[in-house]
């Protein structure tokens, strides 16, 4: 029996090629939805392309570490990299503070290889007809370039003020504040800046509330009016072209409005701190002790789509590459003492006869 699929020619347009958008830092995906990235490559790629925007993102803080606010540097400075606008809230006197650590992204690979003197280029004989292909290639390959999407951050150096001392960023203190209406009031004013028109995207922004239920915020025992306000921020970043990233320590919430905010959040993600001397652990994985922690993925959005998204891995180890850059690894268990390759040759007899030598059936 035919197939009813039709056929596609040889001229059929290829629409994950042609998926492309002019907005710098979004980028196309499946279903008509559109990424932003986390500002860590690698969780990029486990999300399949960063978060959706119009999604609401919500990371559970560990106490003992502040691992969380690697995530939020990440994705603080990618916006500001990519010139969009940034509302920021945290429990801290003077949030503007915080802006002063984020971190300054890393020359790429495309851009080393490029950075050649004059005299090297000076001396590669190409055609002449060929040199403005030879260029276009190039400047193609840094636009499509991972450097152009998602950079690799130096945590050690900070980023330039430059970028964040213009109109593009508002922060906001939570500690002074008795309820969450002022918070509330800055996310809808930051969210009709950069509303949908006619169902497309002009510009993309990005919203970072940090330890939303810290003790030193007055509204820290609202449970209710907490999950009213999370769930008016996901109906506001849904008609917009924004994410929104809140991060609270889970251990600070009831187990009956746990559950709650974690089912409104469209991804979420925990992180957890490593001991530095659990032994059991260190024999258990390869690479302890160049972990800093733990990141494990346990919802991941889906938006126009029924289609569940299925991971590889769900937990991943957080290292520094170099001592700079953050990366995700899956985690690799290491090999068992005394193990050995003999073990598989005495056990291999049909007849169940631990001597070496030929089979005996």
């Amino acid at each position: 029996m035919a197939s009813s699929r039709p056929r596609g020619g040889s001229f059929s347009r290829n629409i994950s090629s042609a998926a492309t958008t002019q907005i710098p830092g979004v980028k196309l995906g499946p279903n008509g939805t559109s990424f932003l990235s986390s500002g860590i490559p690698d969780l990029d790629q486990i999300l399949g392309g960063g978060f959706t925007l119009g999604s609401l993102v919500m990371v559970m803080e560990d106490p003992e570490a502040p691992h969380h606010m690697l995530l939020l540097r990440n994705f603080m400075s990618q916006g500001l990299i990519h010139k969009q606008t940034l509302l920021y809230a945290s429990p801290e006197r003077d949030p503007r503070g915080f802006l002063g650590t984020l971190p300054s992204p890393m020359a790429s690979k495309e851009e080393k290889s490029h950075e050649r003197p004059a005299e090297q280029d000076a001396n590669l004989r190409i055609a002449w007809q060929y040199k403005k292909y030879f260029g276009e290639q190039n400047s193609e390959g840094q636009r499509g370039g991972k450097a152009e999407y998602c950079n690799d951050f130096d945590l050690r150096k900070p980023l330039e003020r430059h970028f964040y001392s213009g109109q593009r960023v508002d922060c906001i203190s939570l500690r002074d504040s008795p309820n969450l209406a002022p918070l509330l009031e800055r996310c809808s004013t930051f969210s009709a800046q950069i509303s949908k028109s006619d169902g497309n995207i002009t510009c993309a922004g990005r919203i970072a509330i940090q330890s939303l239920c810290s003790p030193q915020c007055d509204f820290s025992d609202k449970d209710w009016e907490m999950l009213s306000f999370i769930r008016s921020l996901k109906g506001m970043v849904r008609s917009s072209g924004a994410v929104a990233v809140i991060s609270f320590p889970p251990s600070l919430v009831s187990p009956t409005f746990l559950k709650r905010w974690q089912h409104l959040a469209d991804t979420l993600i925990s992180v957890k701190a490593i001991p530095d001397e659990d032994k059991e652990l260190a024999k258990l994985l390869t690479g302890y002790q160049d972990m800093l922690g733990l990141l494990s993925v346990h919802k991941v959005a889906r938006i126009n789509t029924q289609v569940p998204a299925i991971l590889e891995a769900t937990t991943f180890s957080m290292k520094l590459r170099k001592r700079r850059a953050l990366v995700l690894e899956c985690l690799n268990q290491a090999p068992v003492d005394g193990s050995s390759g003999s073990s598989y040759g005495t056990s291999g007899s049909c007849s169940g006869s631990s001597k070496t030598g030929n089979l005996d059936f």
